[in-house]
């Protein structure tokens, strides 16, 4: 049995897949009217997408615009993410920035998850989760292409190593450029939770194409899926009440 992560009285990876809404305000005026907004949304985790956010190279206000979101969200779970630019992000940084931004968030243990991506030097990686770790935050580390879908062994092979390196939740987002291409990260996702998964993972192919893959993580294994309350942070979020209804009615029929 795979075991779950269970953050704020949030069980993740069990029963159907969590709805996780992001945040991309640019200000912080901006982020917090969408944090208010998202009091009134049926979702189960924030990820605040800080890439979005116009002085997310000032540490000081990161650390202000985290603590305000904090205080209008006090007990949903929250996730910080900086999307990197190479993964489909908003903004352009340096590596080294990267990995101060992603330690200086661990320190003030305001955050519920850090999303940290694998293709980084293994080290570091590895740094940030024992930083995180330290202070009971989860880490989930990520990959995302978006590009291609690699083949299905490729896939496996890189939630794998995510938690070998020892991420909480492992999670990979892919293009697909067939149906095809949907097929096989279906099919890696469900090979996956059955031979390979000791932790929660996040799967999904991304645009139109893929939005199958949002809607059926419990069929597959997948314990997250990305839904979008104004502005969708990748392509093919649905709107959260619709995601809500269906993964309902799948619910029901399993």
């Amino acid at each position: 049995m795979t075991k779950t992560v269970t953050v704020r009285g949030l069980v993740i990876g069990e029963g159907m897949p969590k709805i996780c809404v992001p945040l991309v305000g640019e200000t912080l005026v901006q982020l917090k009217e969408e944090a208010e907004f998202l009091k009134t949304i049926d979702l189960d985790v924030v990820e605040w997408r800080v890439d979005f956010f116009d002085q997310v190279e000032d540490f000081e206000q990161v650390k202000k615009a985290l603590a305000e979101i904090r205080t209008i969200l006090p007990t949903t779970p929250l996730i910080f993410t900086f999307r990197s630019h190479k993964e489909g992000g908003n903004k352009e940084i340096t590596t080294s920035f990267y990995f101060e931004l992603n330690k200086t968030v661990a320190e003030t243990g305001l955050v519920d998850i850090i999303d940290v991506e694998l293709f980084n030097d293994e080290n570091e990686v590895k740094t940030i989760i024992e930083k995180a770790h330290a202070k009971n935050i989860f880490v989930i580390v990520s990959n995302h292409d978006f590009h291609k879908t690699p083949t299905k062994e490729e896939i496996i092979s890189r939630l794998r190593k995510a938690q070998e390196f020892g991420g909480d939740i492992p999670k990979i987002a892919v293009m697909p450029n067939s149906t095809a291409d949907v097929l096989t990260l279906l099919d890696a996702t469900n090979t996956m939770n059955e031979q390979f998964a000791d932790s929660p993972f996040i799967t999904m192919s991304m645009a139109g194409k893929g939005v199958i893959s949002r809607l059926a993580g419990e069929v597959f294994g997948s314990a997250v899926t990305f839904g979008a309350a104004k502005k969708a942070s990748a392509p093919g979020q649905v709107n959260v009440k619709e995601l809500r209804s269906v993964l309902n009615l799948l619910h029901e029929s399993l």
